[in-house]
């Protein structure tokens, strides 16, 4: 699997932005490859929804047959990159561009409100150390652009070296970790 599909065209962007398509990569990529009719059973979706989206992530460079299915008969599919990233500057040079991009930031939004919203409905399934541990916090800091680059860099790092720390421990989970910032004009 590829580390990053960078995206400079709005239609693939606007393609993954789909809802469905968006919760079939991101089962792809945090569960391993699987077929249309597990991801059906998964996602509460029909088989022949999923294997339609799939098709059309496939079409779009996201995702590719399994080479090594489990037996002949069955079609597996998986992700082909861990992340998806695109130049908010270089989409919003086109009107089809600033729509691909908005499409995936409010997926996105979705998507991080979803997962909060599952941590808290199980959250007495989990330990007292993830209890504590799981949240959010917000910062309101003075920074340049360069700054918020610097910064996006280092905490990328940050969290690969940690999940390389982490990969064999007993007790590590597989973590959202979200990542944003904004420039607020001052009032």
């Amino acid at each position: 699997m590829d580390e990053v599909y960078h995206i400079s065209d709005p239609r693939t962007l606007k393609a993954v932005a789909h809802p469905m398509r968006v919760r079939l990569l991101a089962a792809l990529r945090a569960d391993g490859p699987a077929t249309a009719t597990e991801l059906a059973a998964r996602l509460g979706e029909s088989s022949g929804a999923t294997s339609y989206h799939l098709r059309q992530l496939a079409r779009f460079g996201f995702t590719e047959e399994d080479p090594a299915p489990r037996d002949r008969r069955e079609r597996r599919w998986r992700a082909r990159h861990r992340y998806t990233s695109w130049s908010n500057l270089e989409l919003s040079a086109t009107p089809e561009g600033r729509e691909a991009a908005a499409y995936m930031r409010h997926r996105q939004l979705e998507a991080m409100t979803a997962a909060i919203d599952e941590f808290h409905n199980e959250h007495e399934t989990w330990s007292r150390a993830w209890v504590e541990a799981a949240g959010m916090s917000d910062h309101l800091v003075r920074l340049t652009p360069a700054s918020v680059m610097t910064l996006y860099e280092r905490i990328y790092a940050l969290i690969d070296e940690q999940a390389e720390l982490d990969l064999a421990a007993p007790d590590a989970e597989q973590v959202r970790v979200y990542l944003g910032a904004y420039p607020r004009h001052s009032r």
